[in-house]
């Protein structure tokens, strides 16, 4: 079977499913249009039924099915004249409605059968009488009262019984998705079973162990006091050796029947284990084999992200007078449907890149010696470890490290002085930092700089690592690895001190142990020697910001680390001990801490204790964060002479009272106002050096202040933060497109971080 072949196939099975849908819809409404009174329900129905008549006929046009978009016609346009106008249909004209959804069902049906469509001429004769009742209806006047209009016509169109069976084919059924996700937290939910199964089989093999230790001391107590017995016998008169030896004898008696008791647990005990151990590996082959095929049910092959894009290309190039020819491959790689979902505006977000920032246009690519017409690629490939690798690609003019440099500096990403500096890849990844972009103007497409760091978010919350290739005038190459599902990961469990971490295996490259005369300092900081490599040594502790006691240390003189990879970079990160590596359930945080630092979601042990799953791209930029923090030197501190002086704009007092308290223990100067119109206020009676204000606030909110200050000549270069709850792409992209400097979401919020901005722009 060709690949079109096969996509036509599949295309005409997703529209079975969806007509069935729609069919089932209008049905259900007719028959409840027959029976209601009430004005108001009529009209909800009429537009309902019209609106999914519209939908299938459109939908009938994408396979060529002809015949059901001319039923879907008829009808629809009889739904429009009954919009139009108010009155009741005749009982003839609900059995003609019903015909046509009949002979819609039969038609269905016969879709991918030899022969068996219904005769041309019966649809011909009912789209001829639906015409014909439209006409009619359009006529008459709208009534006044209840009573129905009785039609003169009785349709006789031969239509056979529908063949409801057929719509659907026995290999495939349709779940709700509610009721999919439903079963498979519950398949995952088994997992924290098997744990328990696990830990119930060690526990018992301590238990028995430690009968076999205690069986052991109590033979050698009946031997000592065997020799306590003798002894006493011999230094001791008849009467007192007689009354010792019955004491001793009896105490044998006892240690006696105490081994037998002993031995008999633990034997006992020992049968328990062997039977526990079975039932605890029946238990995890069943679990896993359950898990196994839940996830399979629930993953969704890439084909259907893929089938949109050839059409959004197209209309992407025509608007920007470009050629390319797009390529696609992979598409019948599986993997969990929420990454799919989640993965969707990033895999747009990377074609619009294409299209915008790569190809460029007939004329520039014939200047450079290529052909008018460029290319795009868009494949994805199995991956180890579990995991899949998406590329999206262009021969375009490559990432233009220049205006990247420009728009960092101008960000306060980079410094001048270090712009200098820094090699090409660096400054090749600071395309995925928010404002970033190598476009001079903002557009629909691009140029905003958000779409490169919504896909590295969205890549890394799922576990995934984003990487770029690029060279100039021969193009770009983006490659994204992500994770088969998300429910479970396997990982490896370590311990500092009394807290537990679970580190993504994916992201391990070894573990091993070194003696402290094996750690060399370079350039200022320690590294360890790692295929042959100096490897920067980290403590995990100090990138996590724990606190050490010192107690529960590893083995005197030595240390335990786990080297991680991320991004082609490796780090080797220290911890107290390296417990086991198994499969965990991995449980999102929620709302509220999604953003936090160096933390992916958490997992439950069999004993019910939470653990942090840690995020290896995260802990990794936290770990170069910290190493640059300690090799520069740190100014000595200093008074301002000249106190910076903020201002403030938050409606909430408690907000208000916590952002000022901040700034001033900074060593800010500040003032405050409760919205933007106050705010306005004082910028046009007093100079500040920078503002930091919310969004969402009565009278002028956070967005309209920032375009006023933007559109006054004497304030335009004024600095604006915007620190608020609203965190969606839209939100951010309002406030860039009004001209905020910083947009601080405060799910993410500290105050560190606002200090940062604050400092990198004044």
């Amino acid at each position: 079977m060709g690949k079109d072949e096969a996509f036509l196939k599949r295309l005409l099975s997703t529209f079975k499913i969806e007509a069935t849908e729609h069919v089932a819809t209008i049905s259900s409404g007719l028959l409840e249009l027959e029976k209601t009174r009430d004005p108001g329900r009529r009209s909800e129905l009429i537009e309902t039924v019209f609106r999914e008549a519209h939908s299938l006929k459109g939908a009938a046009r994408t396979v060529n099915a002809s015949a059901i978009e001319a039923v879907c016609r008829s009808m629809e346009n009889m739904f429009s004249v009954l919009k139009k106008k108010d009155m009741e249909l005749a009982p003839d004209v609900f059995d003609l409605l019903h015909r046509a959804l009949d002979l819609t069902g039969n038609i269905l049906a016969s879709l991918d059968a030899e022969g068996g469509a219904p005769d041309k001429s019966v649809t011909k004769g009912l789209v001829a009488n639906l015409d014909r009742a439209a006409r009619d209806l359009e006529k008459r006047a709208p009534m006044a009262g209840p009573e129905p209009i009785v039609e003169s016509f009785a349709p006789e169109v031969p239509v056979s019984k529908p063949q409801t069976s057929g719509l659907l084919t026995e290999a495939t059924i349709r779940v709700e998705k509610g009721k999919l996700d439903h079963l498979l937290l519950q398949a995952e939910g088994l997992l924290r079973a098997k744990q328990f199964a696990s830990e119930r089989s060690s526990e018992l093999r301590e238990i028995v162990a430690a009968f076999g230790a205690m069986e052991k001391r109590w033979a050698a107590a009946r031997n000592d006091t065997r020799t306590i017995g003798r002894l006493l016998k011999q230094g001791l008169g008849s009467a007192e050796a007689a009354k010792m030896g019955a004491s001793a004898t009896r105490l044998l008696e006892f240690l006696e029947t105490g081994r037998d008791g002993l031995r008999e647990l633990r034997g006992r005990l020992g049968l328990v284990e062997r039977r526990m151990d079975n039932d605890r590996r029946t238990v995890a082959g069943m679990v896993d084999g359950l898990l196994e095929g839940t996830k399979r049910i629930s993953t969704t092959p890439f084909s259907t992200l893929f089938d949109a894009l050839p059409g959004m290309v197209r209309n992407l190039l025509t608007e920007q007078g470009k050629e390319a020819e797009l390529t696609v491959s992979g598409g019948d790689v599986e993997v969990d449907r929420r990454i799919l979902e989640e993965m969707k505006d990033p895999l747009m977000h990377l074609i619009r890149n294409c299209v915008d920032h790569g190809i460029e246009k007939p004329g520039e690519r014939a200047l450079r010696g290529k052909p008018p017409s460029g290319k795009i690629s868009v494949s994805v490939s199995h991956h180890d470890s579990g995991k899949v690798e998406l590329t999206v690609a262009d021969d375009g003019a490559g990432i233009e490290i220049a205006r990247v440099k420009t728009s960092a500096v101008k960000l306060g990403i980079l410094s001048s002085g270090d712009a200098e500096k820094v090699d090409e890849e660096r400054l090749r990844s600071l395309v995925f930092r928010s404002g970033v972009s190598t476009s001079p103007l903002i557009t629909d497409i691009s140029g905003r700089g958000l779409g490169l760091a919504i896909v590295q978010e969205k890549a890394e919350r799922l576990g995934g690592v984003v990487s770029c290739e690029s060279s100039a005038e021969k193009g770009t190459l983006f490659r994204i690895l992500l994770p088969v599902t998300l429910a479970t990961v396997r990982g490896l469990l370590v311990r500092i001190e009394e807290q537990l971490f679970v580190i993504p295996a994916a992201h391990v490259r070894r573990t091993f142990r070194a003696s402290f005369g094996e750690v060399k300092p370079v350039e200022g900081s320690e590294t360890v020697s790692f295929e042959g490599s100096a490897v920067p040594l980290i403590q995990l502790a100090g990138v996590l910001e724990l606190s050490r006691s010192g107690k529960g240390r590893g083995t005197p003189g030595f240390l335990y680390a786990v080297v991680l990879e991320s991004e082609e970079k490796l780090i080797a990160f220290t911890v107290d001990e390296v417990l086991y590596e198994q499969e965990f359930l991995v449980k999102g945080l929620g709302r509220q801490l999604r953003r936090a630092r160096n933390v992916i979601g958490a997992t439950v042990l069999g004993a019910g204790r939470v653990v942090a799953v840690l995020n290896v791209p995260d802990l990794m930029k936290s770990a170069v964060r910290s190493a640059e923090t300690l090799r520069s030197v740190a100014p000595p501190s200093r008074k301002v002479e000249s106190r910076r002086s903020l201002l403030v704009v938050e409606d909430s007092v408690t907000a208000r009272t916590l952002l000022k308290n901040i700034l001033e223990t900074a060593g800010y100067a500040v003032r405050t106002a409760v919205d933007g119109i106050d705010a306005y206020a004082l910028l046009k009676a007093e100079p500040f050096d920078l503002v930091v204000s919310d969004v969402d606030m009565p009278r002028m909110n956070g967005f309209e202040l920032t375009a006023k200050i933007r559109s006054d000549k004497t304030l335009a270069d004024l600095p604006v933060v915007l620190v608020t709850a609203l965190d969606s792409r839209t939100d951010r992209e309002r406030g860039i497109d009004v001209g905020a400097n910083a947009y601080i979401v405060k799910s993410s919020f500290d105050q560190s971080n606002l200090l940062e901005v604050i400092k990198r722009l004044i």
